[in-house]
């Protein structure tokens, strides 16, 4: 797609990954509205910028749908939606935490939901427009430590997929995004092996560089790309004997 003069919506901006992209998406010439919970994150990110903030819920349909209206009202029209919001922890199921749990389910899959609820509506009638769902290499198999976070990846995924068939006809394109570690407040602070991670400005440049190619899915860095390539070979019978050495807050201790 043509990024330079498209009007895009980028969900999840106020940090990490959706900072930067929105960052790129503005240098490359795009009329970006910027949307996430932290106003005051917005403000920071659009200061000097032609960027403008939405502050928006996503766990929250109202406020999706608030939020979408001032879109419009800003841009007068959507060429590019970006779902970049998410929310992660470190899942013990030794002491199952249901709310974490819903809370993921909240964020990062039906908040996908609630915001293509109130976009699909205006790319189908314009007979275009492109979706990128941001999801994670999480979604490629089960890991111990993320019990929470990778079904609603995987799903998101699995979602992304189905529209892709299902609004070809429309002329609408889905992008699909499956990053692997990407430098953030929340990669930072976590206490668990992050191998080949990248920072989030590289991986905005190689979403922007996907979005100008047309790609349908695009997994990266190449390396975490082959890891989780093969590990989707490997037998389920097996799978569970070699992901202890994945395991998130336990790696330490094996």
């Amino acid at each position: 797609m043509q990024v330079e003069g498209a009007r895009c919506w980028l969900v999840g901006a106020s940090s990490g990954l959706g900072a930067a992209l929105a960052r790129a998406l503005d240098r490359a010439g795009a009329e970006v509205v910027v949307s996430a919970r932290r106003e005051e994150r917005l403000s920071e990110l659009s200061a000097g910028t032609r960027m403008r903030p939405v502050t928006v819920d996503v766990t929250d349909a109202d406020s999706v749908r608030t939020a979408c209206d001032g879109v419009l009202a800003e841009l007068g029209g959507l060429d590019l939606v970006v779902y970049c919001a998410g929310t992660w922890q470190v899942s013990d199921v030794g002491e199952w935490d249901q709310e974490s749990f819903e809370q993921h389910v909240s964020t990062n899959l039906l908040g996908l939901g609630r915001c293509l609820d109130v976009t699909l509506p205006t790319l189908r009638a314009q007979g275009g427009g492109t979706v990128v769902g941001i999801a994670s290499v999480a979604a490629y198999r089960g890991v111990p430590g993320a019990d929470y976070y990778g079904p609603t990846k995987a799903a998101a995924v699995n979602l992304l997929e189905a529209l892709r068939a299902s609004l070809r006809a429309d002329g609408v394109r889905v992008m699909s995004v499956l990053p692997g570690f990407v430098r953030s407040e929340m990669t930072d602070s976590a206490d668990f092996p992050q191998p080949f991670k990248i920072t989030a400005e590289d991986a905005a440049a190689r979403i922007l560089e996907g979005l100008a190619r047309d790609r349908a899915v695009l997994v990266f860095p190449r390396r975490m790309r082959a890891l989780m390539t093969g590990a989707r070979l490997v037998p389920a019978g097996l799978w569970p004997r070699l992901t202890p050495v994945l395991r998130h807050p336990w790696a330490r201790r094996l």
